[in-house]
């Protein structure tokens, strides 16, 4: 691929949340100036990771394609799959045969849910990290169904919750397992807790709690001590791992993988390069940043505000976020939001009912949104800054 060399060339890896929101953010920000903006991800497609678990139990989800949403925005899009990068020479291969030149780049590879830990899981569990896999454990659910079958879930984070509650509610006649090392909901406050189990108990869903899987067999979850627990599909949404690409690139990574950015985004060893959302370790003063579309939105959005502000030779301040909710939908019917302190903890207060299933509708379906919006006006992502939490990190 030929490029302009007097034009400020940003590449953009990864179409997520992050991704999306940063193009289309920076593309507007910038469009006065000598500047191009290439978005690459592998599918045409934005998947809506927050609504995974309604995939999987068998829901159709609004088509909402990449080329699409960035039209009129002045974003190029290039669909195939970073294979590697050389921060030397400045570029990306694509499919292992195109290059992209870039002066800056902005790296969005996200997170998967991570298999390799535990025997079995890679061969046997399904997973929600791809809309075409989903839709297949969806079509296998019927199958189960049909004949009284059991559904094991592994993982009881917010992900295994609203798998799990989705999951029973779309087909009552499951049996469906929530297998946790942890107690569900562990980060909530008590009222918020004590709702959600009630939930869990009224849509009839067996919990085996402080349990830790050691295998996964083609019919069965295995925990610790030998007991086997049926399970005619196991869906796995525990642990986390994020692309190597970073780390083969020889950019300085955490022993996670993810890339060690300055209170500015920009990575520490390659300061032409910025991490957003999971491929980030972020730090603020209360502590490091854990992976949701929660904050990752607001990475993205910093980082499109700061680079067009530095080639406009303008100061930039440190990024800044407090956390101020968790999100839980319990089926299409019910859900519980925790409301939170900057670092995560539960606050004061927490909402349920009707009102949560609108409150967490809101948020799911907000990103989309925003990716429109955002080419024509400046979107407010972030909920909080974190207050008196995050002044020590400005």
């Amino acid at each position: 691929m030929s490029t302009n060399n007097t034009t400020h060339q940003i590449v953009v890896l990864g179409a997520g949340y992050t991704g999306m929101l940063a193009a289309v953010r920076l593309a507007r920000r910038t469009r006065k100036l000598d500047v191009k903006i290439t978005l690459v991800n592998p599918s045409d497609r934005f998947t809506e990771r927050l609504r995974m678990h309604q995939v999987a139990a068998g829901q159709e989800l609004t088509n909402h394609n990449i080329p699409a949403i960035l039209a009129g925005s002045g974003v190029e899009f290039v669909q195939g799959w970073a294979t590697s990068i050389d921060p030397q020479a400045q570029r990306v291969f694509v499919d292992g045969t195109a290059t992209l030149h870039y002066d800056e780049l902005i790296y969005a590879l996200g997170s998967n849910t991570d298999t390799t830990k535990v025997p079995g899981a890679a061969d046997h569990a399904w997973t929600l990290n791809d809309p075409r896999t989903a839709h297949r454990f969806a079509e296998q659910l019927k199958v189960v169904e049909a004949g009284g079958g059991t559904v094991a879930v592994c993982g009881g984070g917010l992900t295994g919750i609203e798998a799990a509650t989705e999951i029973a509610e779309q087909h009552p006649g499951l049996t469906v397992t929530l297998i946790s090392s942890g107690e569900p909901g562990a980060m909530m406050g008590d009222k918020a807790r004590a709702y959600l189990n009630k939930a869990l108990d009224r849509l009839g869903i067996v919990r085996q709690i402080g349990r830790h899987v050691t295998k996964v067999l083609p019919d069965a979850v295995e925990l610790a001590g030998g007991e086997l627990i049926s399970a005619d599909l196991t869906l796995w949404t525990t642990g986390v791992r994020v692309s190597p690409l970073a780390a083969e690139a020889g950019i300085d990574t955490d022993p996670r993988g993810l890339i060690v950015v300055d209170p500015t985004l920009r990575s520490v060893s390659h300061p032409n390069i910025c991490a957003v959302g999971d491929a980030a370790a972020v730090r603020q003063a209360w502590g490091q940043i854990h992976g949701t579309c929660q904050s990752g939105l607001p990475t993205a959005a910093y980082t499109a505000d700061t680079i067009a502000r530095r080639l406009r030779g303008k100061p930039v301040h440190p990024f800044r976020f407090g956390y101020f909710h968790q999100p839980v939908s319990l089926g299409r019917k019910d859900a519980v939001i925790q409301f939170t302190k900057a670092d995560d903890t539960p606050g004061r207060f927490h909402l349920t009912g009707r009102a949560a299933v609108m409150y967490k509708e809101s948020v799911s379906s907000s990103p989309p949104f925003a990716f429109k919006m955002s080419q024509k006006m400046t979107v407010s992502v972030q909920m909080s800054k974190g207050g008196k939490a995050t002044r020590a990190t400005a």
